[in-house]
């Protein structure tokens, strides 16, 4: 299944989640392996749910984690890449790159502060704790006006590479895709209401409204 945009599928902590969005066509599954942000899986349980799946980055997301245990963990779960929750533009104790692409979160009145602080568009868009640097999730708040801010975000996308979460509908990706045209969206997986059972509603219809029409 082909989609109009690259998708990443955030908090990835089952089975019947991993196999889902990967056969719907997400570029990448995120699992939380910081043990100190909220839903953290360990690195064993990752790389058993990565050994169902094939075709998808493997993403890690932290926090304020020490760069040495980051990087040993990332390698541990064969990571291609990392999240960086709410990541600051100076990782303290890191000396070198980090040897893989990262995604780095910030709040969305940081983010439309650089639509007029130069300086921090320019930290937005450099990175030099990553090899590709730049990548800027937006995770858009509950409730958000998105129609009033299409055209702050789309300036913003303009500048940098950016990915966009929260709790957003089908209703709301044409505007999303056309107003602000973001590199990607991050969409939030969830928890099985018992072993094997899951309802997808909610992702089936955005899956569903970003196929590729042939």
């Amino acid at each position: 299944m082909a989609l109009r945009i690259p998708v990443l599928v955030r908090g990835i902590n089952n089975l019947s989640d991993a196999r889902y969005c990967a056969g719907m066509g997400a570029d990448g599954l995120i699992f939380t392996l910081d043990p100190e942000l909220p839903g953290a899986i360990d690195p064993a349980t990752a790389r058993e749910l990565a050994g169902w799946v094939a075709g998808v980055e493997l993403i890690g997301e932290f926090g304020d984690a020490d760069p040495a245990q980051l990087v040993a963990v990332a390698a541990a779960c064969g990571l291609d890449r990392v999240l960086l929750h709410e990541a600051p533009f100076f990782i303290p104790g890191l000396h070198e790159p980090l040897p893989f692409p990262v995604l780095r979160e910030t709040d969305l009145l940081t983010a439309l502060q650089a639509l007029i602080d130069p300086d921090l568009a320019h930290d937005l868009r450099s990175a030099d704790f990553a090899p590709t640097g730049g990548a800027v999730l937006i995770t858009l708040p509950s409730g958000a006006d998105l129609v009033g801010w299409q055209e702050q975000l789309g300036a913003l996308a303009r500048q940098f590479p950016l990915w966009l979460g929260g709790d957003f509908t089908a209703a709301d990706l044409p505007g999303l895709l056309n107003g602000v045209r973001p590199a990607g969206l991050v969409l939030q997986g969830g928890d099985e209401l018992k072993p094997g059972l899951r309802d997808f509603t909610g992702l089936e219809e955005i899956f569903e409204a970003l196929e590729e029409v042939e």
